[in-house]
């Protein structure tokens, strides 16, 4: 459960200044400009070495930020169906299995940072945490779940 307020302090202060930052840093290199913020964190070798950092913390939690967004819906939840609960099934055993898992990601995670279930390139799925605003994006990896 998340409550109100600590909502609104993630949508109306810090995925904001994570976005301000973000923009700021990237304003002196104008070939940045056109660039998703997914493409942006996802090359991050390609990134100035000036500003690396802004756009790692800031980057990163625009893009977690933005992707928490979008998997919010009202009356959600359950089970999975399809294709991902299959290969949930086949990493973790059962959807139990996994939700303990990813519990056990969000829960002892030291300092600030996220839990997410992801996919590599060969569409595997494990949970992993991520400190700060780190996203699983800069490692190759696709979020399909983030908390």
């Amino acid at each position: 459960f998340i409550d109100v307020e600590t909502m609104h302090l993630h949508h109306d202060k810090h995925h904001n200044t994570y976005v301000t930052n973000l923009n700021a840093a990237i304003e002196k290199y104008p070939e940045l400009a056109d660039k998703t913020v997914e493409e942006l964190i996802s090359d991050m070798d390609s990134i100035p070495a000036d500003i690396q950092t802004a756009v790692r913390n800031n980057g990163g939690g625009h893009a977690n930020h933005s992707f928490f967004w979008e998997i919010l819906a009202p009356n959600a939840g359950g089970e999975p169906t399809g294709k991902i609960k299959d290969a949930i099934d086949k990493a973790f055993g059962s959807y139990d299995n996994f939700k303990e898992e990813f519990t056990k990601a969000a829960t002892t995670r030291f300092g600030s940072g996220w839990a997410w279930l992801v996919t590599d390139k060969d569409g595997n799925v494990s949970v992993e945490s991520t400190p700060n605003q780190d996203s699983p994006l800069m490692d190759g990896r696709t979020p399909v779940l983030g908390l």
